[in-house]
């Protein structure tokens, strides 16, 4: 294997994330489905495509050429002649002149499609980085007078830690165990965070176990590491310090709280004694459980407890973006790049046109063989993500010159809305006059109809009063606006 193709497998493994196979959550599941159309793609059909797209210039290859000329000139120079004196060693190199040196073809394919996919792709996500010279980059322009834009404008951006959910698994005996988040804090207005100021899944110092009914509870918070450790790194810590800390199943039934080993070497200090159910031990081996072998290719060691911890943290650890039209985007950008960085004027010459030419058709037919799956991806992802949400609960706002008169006394009897009012329009500051009520309590009908543009919201209301307000409308949504 050529080292600009192991480089192209390389991106596109990191691209198609094939390094994540142990991951069986979201997105991941739909990856595992594809994983295997994918390796055979790049182990098995990526360079047999190349060959075959170079295969009518396997007669004139430069090495094939090479090597005629060398046996030629072996066999003058046994007879006492030199090699450049002879016609048929004279045509051999100016057809070497004419020839194509096929590897190399292979090898520039294969360069320039790892430089694109490498410039477009950064951890997880495509940007428009559409290069106009070294350091310059352009920006798409239809002649608007201001353009604004970001290099991910056309993207849904996908903040994965807003909403924490506790995880729960069953282990190989058919016992659950769960990581609980004790405390957590996030960017808030949809931020990014700052580089050096990523917050991790950290071990609780403090009572990291507890054990209630039968179910082991592993307990996490959620903050920037002081130290700036990866995620990887606290993993591993957190697993050894698990493991050393679980004290033995409940044997003789003991009373109290028993005190529990150090584990200075993770960075576990001070170590915690453990509240439990049944005394000073568990009351059953969590870990054996725990240590429970799950291997993969890569880890034959890893065990449960790891297996489960990786899944948890980096479901609400890989914020991402969710593009619009990838495909479209990755082909509009091939086809940019091929026209400003692979295709020169000085190639195009009578010699090597049509070598140049079966070049950019081969880097485009690949690029779009790959395109078309990461497509197929992101597609997906942007399918699930659009998809209506199931809505639970739903609730009405509407102003009370569009309520019928006759649901006002249920208006006034109502403290919850009114207390509402008297929060958001401060109605029990509005003083009356000889025409207009002032505020009283309890309410009057005519207060209301002297206020018409209180804001009502059916959430301080039953079910029957809603039906009544919203048959009173031949036009829901231009009356009534959703709140919930």
């Amino acid at each position: 294997m050529s080292e600009n193709l192991r480089k192209l497998k390389a991106i596109l493994r990191e691209m198609f994330q094939l390094d994540q196979a142990d991951l069986d959550f979201g997105i991941y599941r739909i990856m595992n489905q594809k994983r295997d159309e994918i390796e055979q793609f790049l182990d098995r059909d990526l360079l047999p495509q190349v060959k075959t797209a170079f295969a009518h210039y396997e007669g004139d290859d430069q090495s094939s050429v090479r090597e005629e000329m060398e046996r030629l000139r072996k066999t003058l120079e046994d007879a006492g002649v030199v090699a450049e004196t002879s016609p048929k060693y004279q045509a051999l190199q100016a057809r070497l002149t004419r020839s194509v040196d096929v590897s190399a073809l292979e090898n520039e394919v294969f360069s320039q499609l790892t430089n694109f996919f490498r410039r477009y792709y950064q951890e997880g996500d495509f940007l428009s980085l559409r290069r106009y010279k070294a350091g310059v980059y352009a920006i798409p322009y239809e002649g608007e007078e201001v353009k604004l834009h970001w290099a991910n404008a056309d993207q849904y951006y996908i903040k994965s830690s807003e909403n924490f959910r506790d995880y729960t698994f069953k282990l190989p005996s058919g016992r659950r165990a769960h990581f609980k988040l004790v405390d957590a804090s996030t960017e808030q207005n949809n931020k990014k965070e700052q580089a050096g100021k990523e917050r991790r899944f950290v071990l609780c110092a403090e009572t990291p176990l507890v054990e209630d009914e039968g179910e082991l509870f592993i307990r996490f918070e959620y903050r920037v590491d002081e130290d700036g450790a990866k995620q990887a790194s606290l993993n591993e810590a957190a697993v050894q310090a698990i493991l050393a800390v679980i004290p033995p199943p409940l044997t003789g039934g003991g009373q109290g709280v028993g005190e529990v080993g150090r584990s200075d070497e993770v960075g576990i200090t001070p170590t915690p004694t453990l509240p439990r159910q049944g005394g000073g031990s568990f009351s059953c081996d969590w870990k054996r459980e725990l240590s429970t072998l799950a291997p993969t290719a890569k880890n034959l060691r890893r065990t449960v407890l790891e297996k489960h911890l990786t899944d948890y943290t980096a479901k609400y650890s890989f914020d991402y973006f969710i593009h619009k039209d990838l495909g479209g985007f990755l082909r509009r950008e091939l086809d940019f790049f091929i026209k400003n960085e692979v295709l020169f004027i000085d190639d195009l010459d009578a010699d090597h046109i049509k070598a140049t030419i079966s070049k950019v058709k081969v880097i485009k037919e690949i690029g779009h063989k790959i395109i078309a799956f990461l497509e197929q991806l992101e597609n997906f992802q942007k399918k699930l993500w659009l998809k209506k949400k199931f809505v639970v609960e739903t609730g009405y706002c509407c102003t009370l010159d569009k309520v019928p008169e006759e649901l006002y006394p249920a208006i006034i009897a109502n403290q919850a809305q009114v207390e509402e009012w008297q929060r958001l329009f401060a109605i029990q500051d509005i003083e009356g006059d000889l025409h207009t009520p002032g505020y009283s309590d309890p309410l009057t009908i005519e207060f209301l109809k002297a206020n018409p543009f209180l804001v009502l919201d059916t959430v301080f209301f039953d079910e029957e009063f809603t039906d009544k307000l919203l048959a009173s409308f031949d036009n829901l949504d231009h009356y009534c606006p959703v709140n919930s």
